[in-house]
């Protein structure tokens, strides 16, 4: 039952931290499950991330698979409403704010600020997947195309997807 309590408070301080999302708080994730509470490893946080991200769905499915791993169905539940529910709130509340307020000022320098502060968060989130990986050299040169074929051409990611899937069934990686 500690387990529980602990995943619900977790996520649910972490979910007044999604600034862009739910990856945006990886970082904070990754401290709190594998390196505080020691609930599971670096290599299954980014596997169960992973999972995740390939799942149909919003990209916060992961909360739910980590709740799922340390406490079963009741953490992915406790988890999953943990992140949600405070998130739904604080957004509905700003985002009548945000309409009330449309022509002031500081809303545009608000707004601004949380541009780089957002991508930050997700630079961060990105270096936590690439480092917790624990990757060789094969699938960092994967990584670093689908980088560079992501940021030099326009292609849909479903193409570095199979690409990538293709690298794997011919023993690439």
């Amino acid at each position: 039952m500690t387990h529980l309590v602990a995943i619900i408070l977790i996520f649910g301080e972490l979910s007044f931290l999604a600034i862009g999302g739910a990856s945006t708080t990886l970082p904070a994730m990754e401290k709190a499950v594998v390196y505080q509470e020691h609930w599971m490893s670096a290599a299954e946080f980014v596997r169960l991330f992973a999972l995740a991200q390939a799942a149909p769905g919003p990209n916060m499915l992961a909360v739910t698979l980590f709740g799922w791993h340390v406490a079963g169905a009741a953490g992915a539940a406790g988890a999953t409403l943990a992140f949600l529910l405070p998130a739904c709130g604080l957004a509905y509340i700003t985002g009548h704010l945000w309409v009330r307020f449309r022509d002031r000022r500081w809303r545009r320098v608000v707004q601004a600020g949380l541009v780089p502060v957002t991508a930050g968060l997700m630079l961060a989130a990105g270096f936590l997947l690439v480092r917790g990986a624990s990757i060789d050299w094969r699938a960092a040169l994967l990584a670093g195309m689908v980088l560079v074929g992501s940021l030099a051409t326009k292609r849909h990611p479903l193409w570095f997807l199979g690409a990538s899937a293709v690298a794997g069934l011919v023993g690439f990686y």
